[in-house]
């Protein structure tokens, strides 16, 4: 097994030291998923529920919420991105989030859009719980990442 980055000699955490690395252009796509009831669906698509425009707050919330990623995730390096988008597309059952983050910079973005796609997620649920509470969150993963040392990789 590799050396464990984010402890120390003595296995305490520490804040990786990327100063010596250098900037490279870097991304990463995340992807989730949430399922609810047709009449729920219908409501997020025509924007009747109670609360407005749900993906329009799901969008926003979810690139806010990269942007503060290094505040909450512990040991994650405040980043200065370059782009954040999320995107959300209607399936028969729910709606898929994905959600994409890039920077030219000297760590990976990885940990971004993945918080990117949970908020997004969790902000469609506020926004609809009024509707259904029964709604449920998955199948939250990384899809690709691009950049930097250990180079690309795109899920299977």
């Amino acid at each position: 097994m590799s050396k464990l980055t984010h402890l120390d000699e003595t296995g305490a955490a520490r804040m990786v030291d990327v100063g010596h690395k250098a900037p490279t252009v870097r991304s990463a796509t995340a992807s989730g998923f949430i399922e609810m009831q047709p009449a729920t669906l219908q409501a997020v698509r025509d924007g009747s529920g109670p609360k407005g425009d749900v993906l329009a707050a799901a969008r926003i919330a979810g690139i806010m919420a990269a942007k503060k990623t290094g505040e909450l995730i512990p040991l994650c390096h405040p980043l200065a991105l370059d782009t954040v988008s999320v995107d959300f597309a209607f399936e028969d059952d729910g709606i898929a989030v994905t959600a994409r983050a890039a920077l030219t910079g000297k760590t990976g973005v990885e940990m971004e859009a993945l918080t990117a796609v949970s908020v997004a997620l969790l902000t469609i649920y506020d926004m609809a719980k009024a509707l259904e509470k029964g709604m449920i969150i998955s199948e939250i993963r990384l899809l690709a990442k691009t950049g930097g040392k250990s180079g690309d990789w795109y899920a299977e």
